[in-house]
């Protein structure tokens, strides 16, 4: 197995795992002060494969924002409820909803969303999906509720990708914003590393051994339909999107040591960045496109600097420590998520740009590759736990964490997909 104690040279060449397990969620942390939110199981939840009301109540709760009230008796969208019951049962919202099965065999889904401290309705929705999307229907509820109670769009109906390591099988894996529905968009007896989803929600780029080297592969998640971005001699690792789709930045040691590249998606236009002697590594770009950060040992040491998208002079970004990798900016571009090394533990931190104070969020000792959620209020990244390795979402000041358990199978390198789900 490739060391989690990541090499530059290897550029995290790190393996993960094949033959997918189902993830479950547990909350765990302490948060502060959470809004109470009551969902009644829905009427005739039973003629749902999924459990509609508790996908909802855990998506809630692993935001880090809402805490779930109990919720007994029978309520549906239709009902008129009882306010000041739900009053005494210091809930400051209400949801509820019905399942029934309609003539063509697709179920329909419909909630209400009420503000229990005014008396009023809030939101309703009604989904009509086959039953195989009966959790990404609770998802989208989940995200209504979420907007409508904070005014920012929720994450709860996005995908991750991530690479798993069964035995000697290797597989890229998408899976729902919770770690469930998960499917195997390839597998291979070879290393597959480094996934990162297109702005479009339709594609991944990752880095694939099969042809006995490190080459770039972008595959279309939903047809299979796979091409080699970069088969340039020696390495070719480490993809990321430009915001716009249209670009990649590479880590490429076609000229002998690992620099900085950018090429067209469709593989032309290939444009050499850094001109170091040192390795440049683990790009992403500012959420505006207008810069980029990346991973280099120019300084003695791995740590993360940026420069413009276009090359140019680069400026240190990270001062703490000797040993600072991954680096993912947040969608609003304030907040850099980042792996630090302290005495020998590996560690997620995050720091504010625009002040450049940081702070450790995690106490474990294995943490790998963050990836910010669309919305930027969660982190996802790769983590051990009871000897295993697992995926953690986490709150930005690391007060709510979730570790998605596994059952059968190391999970690596999770990357979170945008807002568009194709």
């Amino acid at each position: 197995m490739i060391s989690r104690r990541l090499s530059l040279a290897a550029l995290a060449a790190l393996p993960a795992a094949s033959a997918f397990a189902q993830l479950r969620i547990d909350i765990a942390g302490v948060g502060g002060t959470r809004v109470p939110v009551a969902i009644v199981d829905f009427r005739d939840e039973s003629k749902s494969p999924q459990p509609i009301a508790a996908i909802v109540r855990a998506d809630l709760e692993r935001s880090g924002l809402f805490r779930s009230v109990d919720a007994p008796g029978a309520l549906s969208e239709t009902s008129s409820p009882v306010w000041p019951d739900w009053r005494a049962r210091q809930a400051d919202a209400l949801a509820a909803g019905s399942v029934s099965r309609l003539a063509d065999g697709r179920l329909d889904i419909r909630f209400k969303l009420w503000d229990v401290v005014k008396g009023a309705e809030l939101a309703g929705e009604a989904h009509a999906v086959l039953p195989d999307d009966a959790r990404l229907a609770a998802h989208r509820i989940a995200d209504t509720i979420y907007q409508k109670l904070t005014g920012e769009r929720g994450v709860f109906a996005t995908r991750m990708a991530y690479v798993t390591k069964a035995g000697p099988r290797y597989s890229l894996v998408v899976a729902d914003a919770d770690g469930e529905g998960a499917k195997v968009a390839l597998t291979s007896p070879d290393p597959i590393i480094s996934p990162a989803w297109a702005p479009n929600g339709r594609e991944l780029a990752y880095v694939s051994f099969e042809s006995r080297k490190a080459t770039v592969r972008i595959q279309d998640v939903q047809t299979g339909q796979r091409r080699v971005l970069a088969d340039f001699k020696g390495t070719n690792s480490a993809p990321a999107w430009s915001p716009d789709g249209q670009q990649l930045a590479l880590s490429l040691s076609r000229d002998g040591g690992t620099q900085l590249f950018v090429i067209n998606r469709d593989g032309s236009g290939l444009k050499r960045l850094t001109q170091s002697s040192a390795i440049d590594t683990e790009a992403c770009y500012a959420p505006d496109g207008s810069k980029i950060y990346f991973v280099s040992d120019r300084g003695g040491g791995p740590q993360i600097y940026r420069m413009p998208a276009g090359g140019g002079t680069a400026e240190r970004v990270t001062f703490n420590g000797s040993y600072n990798i991954s680096p993912a900016i947040s969608p609003d571009g304030r907040t850099l998520a980042y792996i630090t090394r302290i005495s020998g533990a590996f560690r997620l931190s995050v720091m504010d740009l625009g002040t450049g104070q940081s702070q450790q969020i995690s106490e474990a000792n294995d943490d790998e590759s963050p990836a910010f959620a669309p919305n930027g209020k969660l982190i996802v990244y790769a983590s051990r736990a009871g000897g295993k390795e697992v995926l953690m979402t986490t709150t930005l000041d690391g007060k709510i964490k979730t570790p998605l358990l596994v059952t059968l199978a190391e999970v690596r390198e999770p990357t979170w997909g945008p807002f568009t789900r194709q």
